[in-house]
């Protein structure tokens, strides 16, 4: 956990605006649409932190409590997935051949367990619209140079970030860099 550092936050320019490219994946390609998620990930992940955080702050801002609650229920069962996919070779072997899936079950179990609690609307705007936007301009944006030399950097281990360990958590370490 020492060597893993955060990227630097990218421009405006390059995450958004001016020299960004945007285009739609080719649907039929998954694991090309795949590889571009997950690198854009790693590429842009400070930017995507910010971006989520400041979606954060409106909701967090009226309903603390609930947000609190919300963000509890999603890591408890995060990291209760991550624990059961390391102890069982099925879960495994699903969780590297269905990341997305394993994702939307967290998300729809986390949504089933706040339901029961009352707030599911804050978690809707507070957590799950953040991670769409997040997914949708990963999906769209196409990769630099410069993102494709930093993602190598990662893929062989000399630089370690916090969304490479996420990634890494949810079966994706293969596919970083590619």
């Amino acid at each position: 956990m020492q060597d893993v550092q955060p990227p630097p936050l990218r421009t405006l320019d390059d995450f958004l605006l001016g020299s960004a490219r945007f285009a739609i994946p080719d649907f039929r390609n998954m694991e090309r649409w795949n590889n571009r998620i997950v690198n854009n990930l790693l590429y842009y992940q400070t930017n995507y932190f910010v971006s989520a955080l400041i979606l954060l702050v409106i909701p967090g801002f009226f309903w603390l409590f609930q947000l609190v609650l919300e963000t509890t229920v999603v890591v408890v069962l995060f990291v209760g997935f991550v624990w059961a996919a390391e102890n069982h070779a099925l879960l495994r072997r699903f969780r590297r051949n269905h990341p997305s899936f394993c994702l939307l079950a967290i998300l729809l179990a986390s949504y089933i367990i706040l339901s029961l609690l009352g707030s599911v609307s804050i978690f809707l705007f507070g957590i799950v619209f953040p991670i769409l936007l997040v997914v949708v301009h990963a999906s769209l944006r196409l990769r630099n140079l410069k993102n494709k030399v930093e993602n190598k950097l990662e893929s062989i281990g000399l630089k370690r970030s916090p969304m490479g360990l996420m990634l890494e958590a949810l079966g994706q370490e293969q596919e970083a860099g590619s």
